[in-house]
């Protein structure tokens, strides 16, 4: 059995939802910080800040966690990056941590912040190996929320996380660096992953998650073609590999079913019913495990 680490906070819902797709429910009450999973290869799991998961996993007091790439970098954590979850606070994507200062400073890239201007962030180590890297003097105010609302009145630079720019813009600020590229990972303490019944589970917990967030982007087809119109059909249908086709019985027409993008779909339908494509069905996924 191994002990997992999930997120509290911005990520926490993504997170719970993509394992209640996988069919490993999280069971909690509203003030319940040790949920359970039913799942015999789960044991303890823990909700934590993502800020912590990464070195309590590097500690071994977890063999499995789920955090940013960013808190991974920002600890110096020791873990094996397992998996890339493709989610985000609001949904699916990557997130940027960015370099900003007021929309009034004159400073158009990283390089052009004066010496010594006064810098806030909730990552200190990133921001201060970053400004060393490019020789840029500045000085650094670690903040505990609300970052950007400080800037120009306390502070002359913020450091902070965004996934569109949106909030930043609101609050009169410009981007003008990039420090990195953040997304959820799944971290695995170093001792769990070269034991072969830890690494074993951890690989069966990932491959669930993988799949759920697979099939969330793909949808399963499955119509009925005349044998006259199955070129046509074929000709206008995309696949996740080749699509399966198969006689019915008794008439000259074939059952045919493939995966799409869910994005595609909604032109796709049309296309094939005008190739000759008969009662077209849509289903859903709960998995793809490749």
């Amino acid at each position: 059995m191994i002990s997992i680490a999930l997120p509290k906070g911005s990520l926490e819902e993504q997170t719970l939802a993509l394992f209640r797709e996988a069919d490993l429910a999280v069971r909690r009450t509203d003030r319940d910080y040790s949920p359970t999973i039913r799942d015999d290869r789960i044991g303890k799991v823990t909700i934590l800040r993502p800020q912590e998961i990464p070195q309590y996993v590097a500690m071994g007091y977890f063999d499995l966690g789920i955090s940013g790439l960013d808190w991974v970098h920002e600890t110096d954590a020791d873990v094996v990056e397992v998996a890339k979850l493709n989610y985000s606070k609001t949904g699916e994507g990557t997130v940027r941590i960015v370099v900003a200062v007021h929309a009034t400073d004159p400073a158009e890239t990283v390089q052009a912040i004066r010496p010594d201007a006064r810098v806030t962030t909730e990552y200190p180590r990133l921001t201060e190996r970053f400004f060393a890297d490019l020789g840029v003097p500045v000085r650094l105010f670690p903040s505990y929320g609300a970052s950007e609302a400080k800037v120009p009145d306390l502070m002359d630079v913020v450091v902070d996380l965004t996934e569109t720019g949106t909030t930043l813009r609101k609050n009169g600020l410009k981007i003008i660096g990039r420090i990195m590229e953040s997304y959820t990972v799944i971290v695995a303490n170093r001792e769990a992953w070269a034991d072969p019944e830890r690494r074993r589970a951890i690989d069966e917990i990932t491959t669930l998650l993988l799949g759920v967030l697979d099939a969330r982007s793909r949808t399963l087809l499955s119509m009925n073609v005349p044998a006259g119109s199955v070129d046509a059909v074929m000709a206008a249908l995309p696949a996740l590999k080749r699509p399966t086709v198969s006689a019915l019985f008794g008439i000259d027409y074939f059952s045919v079913e493939t995966v799409v993008q869910k994005s595609e779909v909604n032109r796709l339908i049309p296309l094939l019913k005008a190739a000759g494509a008969e009662d077209i069905l849509e289903l859903s996924i709960a998995k793809i495990i490749r």
